[in-house]
């Protein structure tokens, strides 16, 4: 029987680089590694839970909730298939609990607002953005360990 390598979540705790994000519009993964590409499986329900602190933002609450807040606010990109995202989904949830009052958190499905992604020229997931009255500070692209995530918040909430 051949042997397979299993990347687990610590693996991606354990690493400064982006590893693997996921390609918008695409159902296939191409590794260039290996002469062979996968398809995803299919789309699993919402990330967003009724214990999820994280709200949803679509199209049609990103101007109030996002360009309009009065806040910092912090939006995750991400898409239902797509692992990585899970994983940065849990750190952000964390995060939200944490820096309730001080930043809102949010997540954005870009399946379903495809748009929005496109504006902020999003060609990955996940993908989390900063935002300070209205307008994009910082990026943060692929799965990152929560310190990561920790040390661009409080930069950016300095700023």
């Amino acid at each position: 029987m051949a042997s397979s390598t299993l990347i687990t979540p610590s693996y991606f705790a354990s690493t400064t680089l982006h590893p693997f994000p996921c390609s918008l519009g695409s159902s296939r993964i191409s590794f260039p590694w290996k002469n062979a590409s996968y398809i995803l499986p299919k789309p699993l329900k919402a990330f967003s839970s009724p214990e999820s602190k994280a709200a949803v933002v679509t199209k049609d609450t990103w101007e109030k909730s996002i360009l309009n807040s009065d806040s910092p606010v912090l939006v995750e990109f991400y898409a239902s298939w797509c692992g990585p995202c899970r994983m940065v989904h849990r750190i952000i949830d964390e995060i939200a609990g944490e820096y309730a009052g001080r930043l809102n958190c949010f997540i954005l499905n870009t399946d379903n607002d495809f748009r929005i992604a496109e504006d902020y020229e999003i060609k990955a997931v996940p993908v989390v953005l900063l935002f300070k009255n209205g307008e994009k500070r910082e990026s943060i692209v692929g799965t990152m360990p929560k310190d990561f995530y920790i040390a661009s918040i409080e930069r950016f909430l300095k700023s």
